[in-house]
């Protein structure tokens, strides 16, 4: 009806123009109007669990630090090592940090050593958005890589958006705050043509780490200080953004460099405060992603990029014969990928990708292994969505071998790893959908797994890992109070088969296939915005986590169906903020139930339950030229003294500042 009636007033007005007199009709030219608005991604319509925080939300959360963010996730548990600079790597639903891909800008970051991602040498100050996706992805057009990972940290940088009359964006931010910390940052963007802009960014970070903390040894409590924990890095970043002209394809090509020296304080000990290790850092990568839409239905992606990383652990004792132990390690890489999708319909799309990787440690080792690893992965997948359903499989195909110069070498791996994922929703008239999903995962051991030094075990099998995800989420408004409701809730299922684990034998430590891990659990997430007023925004959000995730290798093991280390049974973390026109103000709170550090569940392993607050205050203020943002923080609000990992504690109180001028 309504089709009709616009019709008949479209023929109407043509008629009457027509019956008028010339003289009568007055013809001009509207000048062109650019509606430009970001719209709201959605993470209820995906088939498999979505979580993202983009640069909005996390300016007004005051969240200055990657892990910071990822914490804010259900699900995650982010290892820290305490301090300032202390190593962070994050472990999704319990299955280990060896199990999260991180990509960057679409490419993922490699460590075949150990095969964790330290996030610390990340930064927030460049990210347009950060997401963790748990399963598999609904985007099916992704690097190979990305397919074979539990669950993928995505990093977003911000891309420069120029204004008409201007070619050029300058940012400059000071941050400082409690223990010495104090991080300029630096950003500029050119551009260069109409197709072609470039962009650079750096920081400077140090701290001294020197933050207090109680120790306890029976019924004595004393005040100490943490000692070998200063940190000093440096971080540059550029990035060439350009098109190739109509038809052409566009073009990306980053050039990332970050060093690190840094203490390690090492768990706290009685009566013992030497410190004396230390850790050196590069990691440098440049890489480039190539994409052009060569049809309506075929559209092309390639990506090559070269890595290296260099690290050097020195301990200077008299245990050791000369006096100091120093380790140092070199990876290169060398990798590829190319990819096609193909989209018949707006319902039917498939993609094919293929990415090849060859990887090589050298080490200052005495008859070191020195390993080559070449790796081949191919990945087809299909996805059927419309309106109210969506389907997405997939099939992965690993090929692994390795060489190595001195000692044995395991055979050749061969797997295929099949995943699914469904979405469905059930009344056209309601926003509440159904998802489910399944992933098989194949973990290849790491070089530190199979050649590092007497540990290392060129017998070990792969982990194989199996996903389980049911789930339902729901989005929408109510009224005029709740302009905007996301709810979503999952219970998993996950199962370890062959788990990596280092175990004791009669003289030294081993990597043995020893373990079989269960994991059941539950997320939930929820997030609003509700305006208070006509200048005034409420935003919560807010998210649960249940685990239980128990060892069932050996009926008669002291350990059975005890919870695995550093896995609490509840998480969970909530926030609240307004904006405001005078002052936006944040507050989050972070709770974190009680864990074990060891496989058997004693009173000697527990590491306690803690809750951690924040309070953050922000205003921006628009100058002649210049926007000026202030920011000032309090983390750990009620003081609170907390390790994440057992005798390693984290900083009490402690507060932030910054000063950001965009030009």
């Amino acid at each position: 009806m309504y089709l009709v009636a616009t019709c008949f007033t479209a023929v109407t007005g043509i008629s009457a123009r027509q019956n008028m007199p010339a003289d009568t009709i007055r013809s001009r030219q509207l000048p062109d109007v650019e509606v430009v608005a970001q719209s709201r991604l959605s993470v209820t319509r995906r088939a498999t669990p979505l979580q993202l925080l983009d640069s909005k939300s996390i300016s007004r959360l005051g969240i200055q630090d990657l892990s910071e963010a990822v914490r804010r996730f259900s699900g995650v548990t982010v290892k820290d090592y305490g301090g300032i600079g202390g190593l962070k790597t994050v472990s999704i639903r319990s299955l280990g940090a060896h199990h999260t891909a991180v990509s960057y800008d679409g490419v993922s970051v490699s460590d075949a050593q150990s095969g964790q991602v330290d996030i610390s040498r990340f930064t927030l100050d460049n990210v347009e958005m950060v997401s963790l996706a748990t399963g598999q992805n609904d985007d099916i057009f992704q690097t190979a890589r990305i397919f074979a990972s539990a669950g993928v940290l995505d990093i977003k940088t911000r891309k420069p958006r120029f204004a008409d009359d201007k070619t050029y964006l300058l940012s400059a931010k000071m941050k400082g705050g409690s223990f010495g910390w104090l991080n300029p940052v630096l950003s500029y963007s050119q551009k260069t043509g109409d197709r072609l802009s470039v962009s650079v960014d750096a920081d400077y970070m140090r701290a001294d780490g020197r933050y207090p903390y109680t120790l306890v040894n029976g019924t004595i409590k004393t005040r100490e200080k943490r000692i070998n924990s200063d940190i000093e890095t440096f971080r540059l970043e550029s990035n060439l953004y350009g098109g190739l002209g109509p038809g052409g394809g566009k073009i990306e090509t980053k050039l990332y460099t970050f060093h690190s020296e840094r203490g390690l304080p090492g768990s706290v000990r009685l009566y013992n405060k030497t410190a004396t290790e230390r850790l050196r850092n590069d990691h440098s990568f440049v890489q480039t992603r190539y994409e052009n839409r060569l049809t309506e239905k075929f559209t092309l992606r390639a990506v090559a990029k070269y890595t290296y990383a260099y690290s050097r652990y020195k301990d200077v004792d008299d245990k050791y014969a000369a006096g100091f132990q120093e380790d140092r390690n070199t990876q290169h890489e060398y990798y590829g990928s190319a990819g096609v999708l193909y989209v018949p319909s707006d319902a039917l799309s498939a993609s094919l990708t293929t990415d090849y990787a060859h990887t090589q440690l050298n080490n200052n080792f005495v008859n070191a292994a020195q390993p080559r690893r070449n790796t081949s992965l191919t990945a087809l997948a299909a996805q059927y969505r419309h309106r109210r359903i969506s389907v997405t499989g997939s099939l992965l195909a690993t090929y692994i071998s390795d060489k190595v110069e001195n000692g044995d070498r395991p055979a050749d791996r061969k797997h295929l790893s099949p995943a699914v994922a469904f979405s469905w929703q059930p009344f056209h008239w309601n926003a509440l959908r159904l998802r489910a999903s399944y992933k098989d995962i194949f973990r290849v051991p790491t070089f530190t797994d199979l050649y590092y030094l007497r540990m290392g075990n060129t017998g070990l099998k792969p982990e194989k890992t199996k996903q389980y995800n049911a789930g339902l989420t729901w989005s929408g408004e109510i009224g005029e109070i709740v302009r905007y409701l996301s709810v979503s809730a999952d219970a998993y299922y996950n199962r370890v088969e062959d788990k990596i684990v280092a175990f004791p034998t009669l003289y030294i430590w081993r990597m043995m296939n020893m373990g079989e891990v269960e994991i059941k659990g539950a997320d939930v997430n929820v997030s609003a915005e509700i305006p208070l007023s006509g200048k005034i925004n409420m935003m919560l959000s807010g998210s649960y986590t249940w685990q239980y995730a128990v060892d069932i290798t050996d009926p008669d093991a002291k350990n059975y169906r005890h919870q695995i280390p550093y896995t609490p049974r509840h998480t969970g973390n909530g926030s609240v903020a307004f904006e405001t026109p005078w002052v936006n103000v944040s507050y989050l709170l972070t709770a974190v139930g009680e864990r074990y550090a060891l496989p058997q569940n004693t009173k000697a392993n527990r590491v306690d339950a803690y809750a951690e607050q924040s309070l953050s205050f922000n205003r921006t203020f628009d100058l002649k030229n210049v926007t000026l943002r202030l920011q000032a923080e309090i983390i750990n609000l009620a003081d609170t003294q907390y390790d994440v990992i057992q005798y390693y504690p984290m900083p009490g109180r402690s507060w932030r500042l910054s000063v950001t001028f965009n030009l």
